[in-house]
């Protein structure tokens, strides 16, 4: 049995703060205030504040002085510009991947499972969740961990949580796009890492 991962302090402020953005705790533009969360959580101001410096280099916050950190007033044009980083990372990984895949995809299929009880439901958190899941899972079948550390870097579950919950005007099926991805892996589709990089750059917001 693998050990249970254990997180920073800091790490787990950011977590919570993340959660309170995506959530919807605090919108775009409202100031987030240190010693509120260092009250709340029972933690110092040291912490909190080193969270939020990692949140403004994934540029979910902004900060001035004497003014405090505020959550930055995202447009679909800030959202969408990771999407083609992503996807250019995400079709290594899905070539480096594919033969491992190929044997097992029963990872994906749980996510996929998972994706069309949200898609059911409208469940749009969980929507978000299930879908960063299942590419984590291709890019850590890729077994290369720079590949999934400069991934990891860009802030993917955040980004993905966002666009859902501010820019899909209407409701969409993850589950069926992803159940394609995983039939091709299963298939060993040679076109598997161009299938991947279409399938992110298509989830980008619309401009």
């Amino acid at each position: 049995m693998a050990p249970p991962v254990v997180h920073s302090l800091r790490e787990q402020i950011r977590e919570h703060i993340l959660e309170g953005i995506v959530g919807g705790r605090w919108q775009p533009g409202e100031r987030i205030v240190e010693r509120r969360i260092a009250a709340e959580l029972l933690v110092s101001q040291t912490p909190v504040r080193e969270a939020l410096r990692e949140l403004e280099s994934l540029r979910l916050i902004e900060s001035a002085p004497n003014k405090g950190a505020r959550v930055r007033e995202l447009t679909a044009a800030d959202l969408k510009e990771s999407y083609p980083v992503r996807a250019g990372l995400e079709r290594v990984a899905a070539e480096l991947a594919a033969e491992r895949l190929a044997g097992d995809t029963s990872a994906l299929e749980r996510e996929v499972a998972a994706l069309r009880e949200a898609d059911r439901t409208g469940d749009t958190e969980a929507q978000a969740r299930h879908t960063v899941a299942f590419h984590r899972e291709i890019v850590r079948a890729a077994g290369n961990s720079v590949l999934l550390h400069t991934w990891e870097s860009l802030g993917i579950e955040v980004w993905t949580a966002l666009s859902i919950r501010w820019l899909s005007p209407t409701p969409r099926a993850h589950a069926e796009e992803h159940a394609r991805i995983v039939r091709a892996f299963a298939e060993r589709d040679p076109a598997i890492g161009e299938l991947l990089n279409s399938h992110v750059l298509s989830c980008a917001p619309q401009i």
